[in-house]
């Protein structure tokens, strides 16, 4: 008996993944690996040169294949694929490539992943702004930490951005969320069909071995993309504010800053003599994680959940943050560590963490419990597949109910496409006049 052949994913992706700097690289990754393990055949696509830190994927049997936006050789390129499935890395890709898989390739289920939701993110970032305006007091926001949802929407809702994401999941068959909250965001207050929205967070095995013990472990650590700007606001809080609270409590505290692509700025803020040290890029984040015994995230502003803090918990390293840094991460379960809402909580918590050893290994234990019982691969993997399957087979069902994307596609589509057939041909133009 003949064999069926295998599904033919095209992934597009805003950026080529850096799994190594930063948690959305990661989580594409995942599902790269995924379907890897279903034996699908996987193109990966990006408009983008790659990056200092981009992943081999040719390694992993992925082809890689360079695109052009606002172009028709990707028209010929994506007939000539045929791919069953076509991943969207980031709503923007959508928003250039929807139409052209849509025209080429119409049965091909289109798929968006969000690492989180950009408009949300800017939206909490637009508050702290206001906030850190209105007060001097860089201490307490316990009033950002816990809008209901009619908040934020209310907050979202008439940005450019929040329209152009959320009409990007209308357009799409499926949306891989990884935050719970998200999907409820979504559902009550932007009304899409909740069997387009899927939960698939950071998917990962549970520890090959035992950790690190709390005696043979030193410092504070703070670890992000400095690119992401809530890693970088985070980190500007500890030093101005949290940090010299934790320093009069304990004289001797070392915090070692790593992340991907440290600006100038960043550099400047080393100090060893207040034992601020900003490392750079750090070659193996879950090393540094296992040597360090706390795990600082003091994040004011966000959206998605934190790899960050699920690397902590693999490598056994109790965590303090804020409820933005928690959102999403934990559901019925206790926290792996401490949340905290202003800077005088998260030092104290930071301080009791990393003298009190009994209260550290409790930590350490809900770390484990958690990640087996909220991120397991083997489980969310298996729902993955499931989820794509039953999309595909009832796709056209799933379209028609979905009337609000079918809507948005007949009418944005359309002047996106005309947008790039314009600047398509005004380049054409341009290259035969410099001829």
């Amino acid at each position: 008996m003949n064999q069926p052949s295998p599904l033919r994913v095209l992934v597009i992706g805003y950026v080529w993944p850096e799994p190594r700097s930063s948690a959305a690289s990661g989580h594409v990754m995942q599902i790269l690996d995924t379907f890897l393990q279903e034996g699908w055949d996987i193109t990966f696509a990006s408009p983008a040169g790659p990056g200092e830190h981009k992943a081999d994927l040719t390694a992993m049997g992925i082809r890689e294949v360079p695109i052009e936006l606002n172009s028709e050789s990707f028209d010929t390129f994506v007939r000539e694929l045929a791919p069953d499935i076509v991943l969207f890395d980031q709503f923007m890709m959508e928003e250039q490539f929807g139409w052209r898989v849509e025209k080429h390739c119409p049965d091909a289920l289109r798929m968006l992943e969000t690492s989180d939701l950009q408009s949300l993110r800017h939206a909490r970032h637009q508050r702290l702004k206001e906030r850190l305006k209105a007060s001097d007091d860089a201490n307490d926001f316990t009033g950002l930490f816990a809008p209901a949802l009619r908040e934020e929407f209310e907050r979202m809702a008439d940005t450019d951005l929040a329209r152009r994401e959320i009409a990007a999941l209308y357009r799409c068959d499926l949306n891989l969320m990884v935050s719970e909250v998200e999907i409820e965001l979504l559902v009550e207050q932007f009304h899409l069909p909740r069997e387009v929205l899927h939960w698939c967070p950071l998917m990962v095995d549970a520890p090959a071995g035992p950790a690190k013990p709390f005696g043979e472990r030193a410092h504070f650590l703070s670890i992000g993309n400095f690119r992401h700007a809530p890693n970088w606001d985070a980190v500007l809080w500890m030093k101005n504010t949290l940090w010299p609270l934790i320093r009069a409590r304990l004289p001797s505290a070392q915090l070692h800053v790593y992340g991907a692509y440290t600006p100038p700025k960043a550099t400047a803020l080393h100090n060893a003599a207040q034992g601020f040290h900003v490392m750079n890029w750090a070659e193996d984040a879950l090393q540094v994680m296992s040597a360090a015994r706390v795990c600082l995230a003091p994040l004011r502003f966000g959206a998605g959940i934190k790899g960050k803090l699920v690397d902590a918990m693999l490598c056994g390293t109790p965590s303090v943050t804020t409820p933005i840094g928690a959102e999403a991460m934990h559901g019925e379960h206790p926290w792996p560590g401490a949340i905290a809402c202003t800077a005088e909580d998260l030092a104290a918590q930071a301080v009791q963490l990393y003298e009190n050893e009994s209260r550290w290994r409790n930590a350490q234990a809900l770390g484990d419990t958690l990640l087996a019982e909220h991120y397991r691969r083997s489980t969310h993997a298996a729902a993955l597949i499931e989820k794509i399957a039953q999309c595909r087979q009832n796709l056209q069902t799933l379209r028609r109910n979905n009337f609000i994307g079918g809507m948005l596609r007949h009418h944005s589509l359309k002047s996106t496409q005309y947008m790039a057939q314009w600047i398509e041909e005004k380049n054409r133009n341009k290259l035969h006049a410099d001829q």
